[in-house]
């Protein structure tokens, strides 16, 4: 049986953005440092598009530089091979807020990384999977961004509950729900948002209603729009944002249903929608089983990161303390995120 990482981490340095494509390179990232003697949130600051941005803050210390940077591929690897992991499917860090306001920028960042990964992916023995980030102010760029990222290791698209203006819902997204769905790729929307307005105006809280919130409520959209009838061969993934939460839209959405006279699935809902989620070792497993079954869960480890989804050792404790059936943990650690990233 493969253990598979669903929700891993790298964490973008300043060698990312050489692989930018050389026309777009005076787009690239620049590092601030504070003045000394001022006090400063974080170390360092990402300047990308006129604005600032923290940088090195959420970094997990049970990682080092190297392995979280994905420097040094063989000590990545040597270190699945101490957590008794087959398989990382690597998503990013610096995407998980808005970045750009200029469709030339959003492009160089999503290009730039792309190939970075891709780069990762070549070194990495086929244990590196990864997650397509889009220039989705581009929606040519984007689909061309996808086609490079299937051919070069990339098992998912990188999704976020919002994306600039648009939910993705939206009529704008079509074309690339269309690709992704011809290409075999999964949409993932991770923990993160791409509205600068929704980013700012949450920019203050303790990051739940910025990073957790609006994934709930694409999963709420998505459903409620039937995109499984518009994409019946798309698959979706929400990850990062523990499920606990699922039981509870759940039941707002039978009540939705009643209301208009339609026919609730009941537990079926997830496997009819093709809609996987991960879940978290602090969640109430077997009542989310209940609610929703056990063939759409999958499992991460938020690897290289350092807050409340972080869990190092995730997939271990799942089998060894989870208080799960063997069958329910190989579903979860394997089968489960085999189906829904096409491994």
């Amino acid at each position: 049986m493969a253990v598979i990482d669903s929700d891993a981490h790298v964490v973008e340095s300043e060698r990312t953005w050489d692989f930018i494509p050389e026309e777009l390179q005076h787009l690239r990232p620049i590092v601030l440092l504070p003045k000394e003697g001022y006090k400063s949130p974080s170390p360092e600051f990402w300047y990308i598009d006129g604005r600032a941005f923290s940088k090195g803050v959420n970094v997990g210390l049970d990682t080092d530089e190297a392995t979280r940077e994905a420097s040094d591929i063989a000590r990545r690897l040597a270190h699945m091979d101490e957590l008794a992991v087959d398989t990382h499917v690597l998503y990013p860090s610096i995407f998980l807020r808005p970045l750009a306001t200029h469709p030339e920028v959003d492009l160089a960042l999503a290009q730039g990384y792309n190939r970075w990964l891709a780069d990762i992916h070549r070194q990495g023995g086929g244990r590196l999977r990864w997650a397509v980030v889009l220039p989705t102010m581009s929606l040519d760029k984007s689909i061309e961004e996808m086609q490079y990222g299937k051919e070069n290791g990339a098992c998912a698209v990188f999704m976020r509950g919002i994306e600039g203006p648009h939910r993705l819902s939206d009529p704008y997204m079509t074309p690339l729900w269309e690709e992704a769905q011809r290409l075999d790729l999964p949409v993932c929307i991770h923990a993160a948002t791409g509205n600068f307005n929704f980013f700012d105006y949450f920019g203050r809280d303790a990051g739940f209603s910025t990073f957790k919130l609006s994934g709930v409520g694409a999963f709420h959209d998505i459903i409620m729009k039937d995109m499984h009838l518009r994409f019946p061969d798309l698959r979706w993934g929400f990850v990062e944002l523990s499920a606990s939460w699922v039981p509870y839209a759940m039941n707002d959405l039978s009540l939705r249903f009643e209301k208009r006279g339609r026919a609730w699935p009941g537990r079926e809902l997830l496997a009819e929608r093709n809609i996987w989620v991960a879940v978290q070792t602090a969640d109430d497993i077997d009542y989310i089983i209940d609610c929703a079954g056990e063939d759409n869960l999958v499992l991460g480890t938020d690897y290289g990161h350092n807050d409340t989804s972080t869990e190092l050792h995730a997939l271990r404790n799942l089998r060894e303390n989870g208080g799960l059936g063997d069958e329910v943990a190989d579903k979860i650690l394997d089968h489960n995120p085999t189906k829904l990233y096409a491994l």
